[in-house]
Formats: structure tokens, C-alpha cells, sequence
């Protein structure tokens, strides 16, 4: 079984993260990719912020 992948967006101008996000590993990374650049949108217009400034990162539990 597969577990859901953890994401986490990053305000670049304060090194701040601003969001966190989870999606299905059962999705191809192309489908990750879109989903992440959708709520990558969404999270700089709640914000105020603009697209550029903000990335993400996969969070990895490393246990």
C-alpha cells in the first residue's frame, strides 16, 4: 500500500513555509506536478504573493 506523499510551500522572500499540502503517491509524478503548480497558484493569490516567490518541497521522513 502506498502512502501519501507530504509537500511543503515556501514563501522565498522569508524562507517562511506558508502551506502544507499531501497528495496520493498513487499518482504519476506528471499528475504530482500539475496538482502542486495549482496550489502553488492558489497559495500565492490567498497570500497576496506573487507566483515566483513561492516553491515546495517534499517533506522526507528520514527514520
Amino acid at each position: 500500500m502506498k502512502t501519501d506523499k507530504h509537500y511543503k510551500f515556501i514563501n522565498s522572500g522569508t524562507g517562511y513555509c506558508i502551506f502544507h499540502y499531501s497528495l496520493s503517491s498513487n499518482l504519476t509524478p506528471e499528475q504530482i506536478n500539475i496538482e502542486l503548480e495549482k496550489v502553488k497558484a492558489q497559495v500565492a493569490s490567498n497570500n497576496g504573493l506573487l507566483l515566483n516567490t513561492i516553491y515546495w518541497e517534499e517533506v522526507r521522513d528520514d527514520n
